[in-house]
């Protein structure tokens, strides 16, 4: 017995039981879609965010389905998984400091006690600064003039102390709201010459002096300063002097609707931040069948979709209910392109001797934190790209509604109208056919490395993230009907003579579904969300795009864009939000260690 079939032994051993084996054919059936929606889209499960155990049992529930149908691991050791970190969570160090002082405290100075008086916040940077500490109201700079705390206000070289919320406190629908997040105000602080943030809830918001929770967001990893959340305990003694209380202030802001701001006289403040993050592991799930073509076989089609879903949601989750911290069942997104996904695995596993070329089951994790299993399946290949012809993509297709089905990437090969139609002869369906290789799943990975694309989707609803995307209101007929067109498609992949020629689309409408904000303008590019340190990482370049034209890679740092530096994603979309297509823009970007200056013509989203 080798070592592979030593640990293929000991992996089945760890696998759970098949949930209703014996009802499941070997050909596509509602039923059978069904069955998987279910247990993956289950309680159990917890809505299978990444690197959870409820995650870990969907991609075993998978593998032991893969292993019984006789598909070949393809993952690590002889397995089917291929395993990946990033970054989940953070926690505080045990340097984490604040120290305050002055001649209106007691002694002239109060060195505060971690997660009692302070605790960092999740996105700060880590380091040590100090300077005045300045009292600047809200933090608010509202783009349209309306409000505006630093106006006057010098805040360059110093430590600012501003109020949680807006002055129409956490309001959702205040007409400050929207310039009140952390991300906002930091770099409103940031941009201003701030050192350092300090933000405190005032008590005409919260009666309880609490601190704000450590928290974790994959896409502001960095907010380029220090930045902590305090008890108002420790502030209210040092207004004193101005005559100010925390109330008074919040009392005056909003009955006035006018920014009260100002220098906390002979007051200096020192933070200290230290901030860890923690990596968590969670795995892709791949298995293969041969093909038996003495040419073919050496060519592959990837059949993908993804396993993760949002877990019990929260902020920073992308939760389209961030408030409410309930299993996300995540049945459509994206248990249904999982459930098609084996589907389709037994389906040419039954058939598996006339196949020509090799079929990739990819089963992605980390699709929700930015597409992260599939842009490390795409530069750790456990088949050479070189080899892959093109790839196939299902996210969120069990809602069909009438005829519609939408098909992304059908412009990435000139093979894929004349497909698309063929299959569809009986008009099934009613195809909305999007050129662009984007759009919001795992397809634009392999689209960025040159690889024709497909990506099926049945479209949004108003369950998507959130907890009510339900087993039971997925449409299983549909789904069926969905399915066995893709069967039909990879089909025809698998068999043509020719591998599909790759086309590089020009920019289209915005992918549809999500809560992606919407720019006019575009610099063609996928960050990375798992790229960490300061700047914004490229995943993917567009080929053919501006930040293609300008010479950028996949795996650049954007540190500088427009003179303005870029410190993390919300830098780059502030700047998105204020061009248009047709300005060009200078970009300093880091690669490989070694700065590089190129400028880029925006271009205009269609």
């Amino acid at each position: 017995m080798n070592s592979r079939t030593t640990l293929a032994f000991a992996f089945m051993a760890f696998l759970p039981p098949l949930v209703n084996a014996q009802h499941l054919a070997p050909e596509i059936t509602a039923e059978d879609i069904k069955t998987h929606i279910r247990y993956l889209a289950s309680d159990e499960l917890g809505g299978r965010a990444s690197g959870s155990p409820g995650n870990e049992m969907a991609a075993r529930y998978i593998a032991r389905y893969l292993h019984d149908w006789g598909v070949t691991p393809l993952g690590d050791s002889g397995t089917y998984f291929q395993h990946f970190q990033f970054v989940s969570s953070v926690r505080a160090g045990a340097r984490n400091a604040l120290r305050l002082q002055g001649k209106p405290l007691v002694g002239g100075v109060v060195n505060g006690v971690p997660d009692s008086d302070f605790r960092p916040l999740g996105f700060s940077s880590n380091g040590t600064v100090s300077g005045p500490l300045v009292f600047a109201g809200y933090g608010i700079s509202a783009t349209d003039s309306s409000y505006d705390d630093f106006k006057n206000l010098d805040v360059k070289g110093k430590v600012i102390v501003v109020l949680r919320y807006s002055p129409d406190g956490s309001d959702p629908h205040g007409a400050l709201t929207k310039f009140s997040s952390f991300q906002t105000k930091t770099r409103a602080a940031r941009d201003r010459g701030a050192v350092g943030f300090i933000v405190v809830t005032g008590p005409a918001d919260e009666q309880e002096d609490g601190l704000i929770k450590l928290r974790f967001d994959q896409s502001f990893g960095n907010s380029g300063i220090p930045a902590l959340t305090m008890r108002r305990a420790l502030l209210e003694p040092l207004l004193a002097p101005s005559g100010w209380t925390l109330r008074a202030l919040q009392d005056s802001i909003k009955a006035r609707r006018s920014a009260v701001a100002f220098p906390v006289a002979g007051v200096t403040a020192t933070i200290t931040s230290d901030v860890e993050k923690v990596s968590t592991t969670t795995a892709n799930v791949i298995g293969f069948l041969p093909g038996t073509d003495p040419v073919l076989k050496n060519q592959v089609v990837v059949l993908g979709a993804h396993l993760d879903h949002l877990g019990l949601g929260g902020e920073g989750s992308g939760s389209l209910q961030p408030d409410t911290v309930a299993i996300h069942h995540g049945a459509d997104d994206n248990a249904s392109g999982t459930a098609g996904l084996l589907e389709l695995a037994q389906a040419f596993a039954w058939e598996r001797t006339s196949l020509k070329r090799g079929l990739v089951f990819a089963f992605f994790s980390g699709e929700e934190m930015g597409t992260l299993g599939s842009a490390y399946y795409v530069n750790n290949p456990p088949v050479p790209l070189a080899r892959t012809t093109s790839m196939v993509n299902m996210d969120m297709i069990g809602r069909l509604d009438g005829k519609t089905l939408t098909v992304y990437g059908t412009g990435t090969s000139p093979e894929w109208d004349t497909l698309l139609a063929k299959d569809n002869a009986d008009s099934a369906f009613t195809l909305k056919e999007v050129p662009d290789g984007f759009g919001p799943s795992d397809h634009a990975q392999f689209y960025g490395k040159d690889i024709p694309v497909l990506f099926f989707f049945t479209g949004n609803h108003s369950d998507y993230h959130r907890p009510s995307d339900t087993w039971d209101k997925i449409n299983y007929p549909g789904e069926e009907l969905v399915v066995r067109y893709v069967y039909r498609i990879a089909r025809d992949i698998d068999g043509e003579a020719a591998r599909p020629i790759f086309t590089r689309t020009v920019s289209s409408a915005p992918p549809e579904g999500g809560d992606t904000r919407s720019f006019r303008t575009t610099l063609s590019i996928i960050p990375d969300y798992n790229g960490g340190g300061e700047g914004m990482k490229i995943s993917v370049v567009r080929p053919g795009g501006p930040a293609d034209k300008a010479g950028l890679k996949a795996g650049d740092i954007i540190v500088v864009m427009a003179g303005k530096k870029i410190v993390n994603i919300y830098d780059y979309m502030e700047m998105l939000g204020k061009l248009k297509g047709g300005d060009k823009v200078d970009l300093v970007v880091m690669r490989d260690g070694k700065t590089l200056n190129c400028t880029a013509e925006m271009a205009t989203r269609k």
